[in-house]
């Protein structure tokens, strides 16, 4: 073997009736929260995993949405969403409770899982998010938005949803990284690879340095950044990254719940932070941050909690998530690539439904019957 090739190989695992039972090797392409819990779920299944990440894993990297987000376990308006949307979103929220508490045992790191509550500000279609509420047994309630102490703009009638969850994403993100390392997944970071060319069976993958990574199966999890690596294999899979800003306070009179209004949500933190945003800007890789979007978050923020007026922002960044049409993402096979699959393109809602992608992508590598129908979520033919 040439020294500029790295192989990934099989390993030996239980020993059943005398023979060896060989695990495969499965490489994920990226290191987010998709790709963690992806790579979570295939140790679980007994598999040799390797991690390919392009920055480092769980640290504060421009761009990368895993770091970046808000951490509300909730897509925020469902009854505006497809039901396979609402099938991962729920799958996932209902799933946070078992794996925070697993990280928290194993690994000593808190990913700050709080019941917080959701405080939604009119206006918005009220016969809906009743029906949808009542329909999926979540509690709801109708409530003057002043008595949770924030201003409304359009109307005192809200609706409470008390029991929506929110996870604070750099802690789950270090947390997962201390349980991928416990657990003996290779992480490979600070290395990219080539976009992948037309090819009928895929068994290595070249970086852009010269070396290739083999595996026996390969999942790309690269969020934004996916169609760039398989647009010459993939040409009609629609992910596009869109920045989204986000700031950051510490008021004196902390909010105790998550407030939502037309797009904008303001969201507490345990420590006494809060975070105002965000925007959804088509705008390619640029991950920077404005003036402009700063001022216009502030002013959104101050009109629902007034006391935020004059207070400095702690800090102020950005975000790329992969954006796609009506929030699906792609959760499957190629149809023509042997040993490549894909788990990308969650758009808003990564971190909501990241355990039911994860658990179904990794059904799917490992042969078992998936826990949903996972035709909706097929690359676009």
């Amino acid at each position: 073997m040439r020294d500029d090739r790295v192989e990934v190989r099989k390993c030996a695992g239980e020993i059943a009736d005398g023979v060896a039972i060989v695990s495969q090797h499965v490489l994920v392409a990226g290191g987010g929260i998709v790709g963690c819990l992806t790579a979570m779920e295939l140790v679980a299944r007994g598999c040799q995993v390797t991690i390919v990440e392009r920055n480092v894993i769980a640290s504060q990297t421009s761009g990368e949405s895993s770091w970046a987000g808000a951490g509300i376990v909730f897509p925020l308006l469902p009854w505006m969403y497809s039901e396979h949307v609402n099938r991962l979103t729920s799958y996932g929220a209902a799933s946070y409770g078992a794996i925070c508490q697993r990280l928290l045992n194993e690994t000593g790191i808190d990913p700050q899982l709080i019941v917080s509550g959701f405080l939604l500000l009119p206006e918005f279609d009220r016969a809906a998010a009743l029906a949808w509420c009542e329909q999926n047994q979540l509690p709801a309630q109708a409530v003057h938005a002043s008595a949770f102490g924030v201003q409304s703009l359009s109307g005192e009638e809200a609706l409470w949803l008390p029991t929506v969850s929110q996870i604070r994403p750099p802690c789950l993100m270090h947390a997962l990284r201390a349980w991928l390392e416990q657990n003996n997944v290779r992480l490979l970071e600070h290395t990219e690879l080539e976009p992948l060319r037309e090819i009928a069976e895929l068994r290595e993958w070249r970086t852009t340095s010269g070396e290739m990574l083999q595996a026996d199966q390969f999942i790309v999890t690269s969020g934004a950044w996916s169609f760039d690596l398989l647009k010459q294999v993939a040409s009609k899979l629609q992910v596009k990254p869109m920045r989204g800003q986000i700031v950051l306070y510490k008021p004196e009179r902390q909010l105790q719940q998550v407030v939502y209004r037309e797009g904008f949500y303001l969201v507490p933190r345990r420590d006494g932070y809060l975070l105002a945003g965000s925007t959804l800007e088509d705008v390619g890789f640029d991950a920077s941050v404005t003036s402009t979007v700063r001022e216009e978050i502030c002013a959104k923020a101050e009109a629902i909690m007034p006391d935020l007026k004059g207070l400095p922002v702690i800090k102020h960044w950005s975000g790329l998530r992969p954006g796609t049409p009506d929030n699906l993402p792609v959760i499957a096979p190629h149809p023509q690539v042997q040993n490549l699959y894909l788990n990308t393109g969650h758009f808003r809602y990564g971190l909501t439904m990241a355990p039911a992608s994860a658990r179904l992508v990794a059904a799917m590598v490992c042969g078992e019957t998936p826990w949903t129908d996972a035709a909706p979520f097929a690359l676009p033919g």
